[in-house]
């Protein structure tokens, strides 16, 4: 019982390598499908990735069942893992082959059809990202930017925009002059 628990039954490098193997073909299959990631997943989107690991299993175990054969393959996937992520955080270029750009989908208060077509985007789901981020409208809008990690950046038009504070320090000085020649040619 022992030896079938903790002794690997597929060699230690062939375990590694299957484990490296289907990480990137997984990376490359979710980069080719767009960046919607994991921001905006709907219910088939989840299906996918819950089966996904299911159709994968074998390719990782191989015809090992063991315990020490799955931490190995679990210890290679964080480890793989947390060096593409280190990687991604040292090179722009590599986060850029690994992750892709950002890309406008709201230009001066309209969908940019080519990047909302190309992203599998629809209209709706952005008017909805515009209403969850506390916008009325994508009217309202300047610019609306779909970042690689699937969040959508939003930019008011300088005509939406609350004031600032330099703004309301610069009325209240007006007011203050304001008042200031209201008081001087009311006493005259």
């Amino acid at each position: 019982m022992w030896r079938e628990i903790f002794v690997v039954q597929v060699p230690i490098v062939e375990k590694v390598l299957r484990t490296v193997l289907v990480y990137a073909t997984i990376v490359l299959l979710f980069r080719l499908s767009g960046k919607r990631g994991l921001a905006t997943l709907n219910t088939l989107d989840f299906v996918v990735i819950f089966l996904l690991s299911n159709v994968v299993q074998n390719a990782i175990i191989g015809n090992d069942q063991s315990f020490s054969g799955g931490a190995i393959g679990a210890a290679t996937l964080v480890a793989v893992n947390a060096g593409v992520n280190r990687m991604i955080a040292r090179s722009p270029r590599a986060a850029r082959v690994l992750e892709g750009r950002s890309t406008t989908v709201i230009e001066d208060g309209r969908t940019v059809p080519d990047a909302v077509r190309r992203l599998a985007l629809r209209p709706v789901e952005l008017e909805h990202a515009v209403r969850m981020q506390n916008g009325d409208s994508l009217q309202e809008m300047q610019r609306g930017v779909l970042e690689p990690s699937g969040h959508l950046i939003l930019t008011l038009k300088p005509s939406e925009q609350g004031a600032t504070k330099s703004d309301v320090t610069l009325l209240l000085a007006r007011l203050d002059a304001i008042e200031a020649r209201l008081g001087t040619e009311g006493s005259v």
